[in-house]
């Protein structure tokens, strides 16, 4: 295990939007990419020690806290650094009520359940450190839970207490829910999942991962992946062809495109390729 530098009590515990410690829009995802195309920015070390910092984070979710330094220390083979934060998250998965980890965001504590900020993106965060068994046993309790099932169609409560499933997208809903954890979900509600993304149709919202287009079709490409179907992967280049169809919509009525990977042109370029590559790894979640 790398040295570390002593870190404030402040950085490990504290919410914040500082750069230094989150995964995805801060330091560790910076020197993350910077490895990924060689650079010689990246410093190793430097991100042992933020993944240490932010082992208690008490976000407990995916955009700030420890599961998505998590994610960066897996990719940068950081295994003794992504092993003890593995840990104590699982330790608090133990602790959480009704299995659902609680987190504090914005002041204010909550138990979100799709990938952006809670449930199904902490469990992608520990595969690998818990076998997919234990991991398939202990999700089917909290996925029906908070599974809002319409017939066929499923979609899901985006947080407990939540009295309606008001998305539909990755972030919370349905599209994430399967994108991020098909493989381990229970056969009718993989496909009730995907169906109804399906029959929803292309967000309204735009072309882009978070809440867009391209993000709900990640669902589908994962849909065609575990059921081996071709209808799955005819629906999901609908929607990337859509998907582009909205960024040169909006660059024709604004003069410029959006230039970002979770809400943005450059998501929903990647969704392209991963269609014509037949490709169901979600950006950063399972590639770098």
């Amino acid at each position: 295990m790398h040295s570390r530098r002593q870190c404030s009590p402040a950085i490990a515990s504290t919410p914040t939007r500082a750069p230094s410690f989150q995964a995805l829009d801060g330091e560790s995802g910076i020197l993350l990419a910077a490895r990924s195309v060689g650079s010689d920015a990246y410093d190793e070390a430097r991100l042992a020690e933020l993944v240490f910092a932010n082992e208690r984070n008490p976000s407990w979710e995916l955009m700030w806290g420890s599961p998505g330094t998590m994610l960066a220390a897996r990719a940068a083979g950081l295994d003794a650094e992504y092993e003890q934060s593995a840990a104590i998250l699982v330790e608090q998965w133990d602790a959480a009520l009704d299995g659902i980890w609680a987190g504090v965001l914005y002041g204010r504590a909550a138990q979100y359940i799709g990938p952006a900020h809670g449930f199904a993106g902490n469990v992608h965060a520990v595969r690998g450190y818990l076998p997919d068994d234990e991991l398939r046993r202990r999700i089917e309790g909290p996925v029906r839970a908070m599974a809002a099932v319409d017939g066929d169609l499923v979609n899901w409560l985006p947080d407990v207490g939540a009295t309606e499933a008001s998305r539909l997208q990755w972030c919370h809903g349905a599209a994430g829910m399967v994108t991020t954890l098909g493989d381990l979900l229970p056969r009718d509600l993989l496909l009730g999942g995907a169906e109804l993304t399906w029959g929803a149709g292309p967000l309204a919202k735009g072309p882009g991962l978070c809440h867009g287009t391209a993000g709900n079709g990640y669902a589908l490409l994962r849909a065609h992946e575990l059921t081996g179907d071709e209808q799955w992967l005819e629906r999901a280049r609908r929607f990337a062809v859509h998907a582009l169809e909205q960024v040169d919509r909006t660059r024709a009525e604004v003069g410029r495109g959006r230039y970002s990977l979770f809400t943005g042109d450059v998501g929903a370029a990647l969704y392209a390729r991963s269609c014509r590559d037949v490709d169901p790894r979600f950006p950063t979640m399972d590639v770098w």
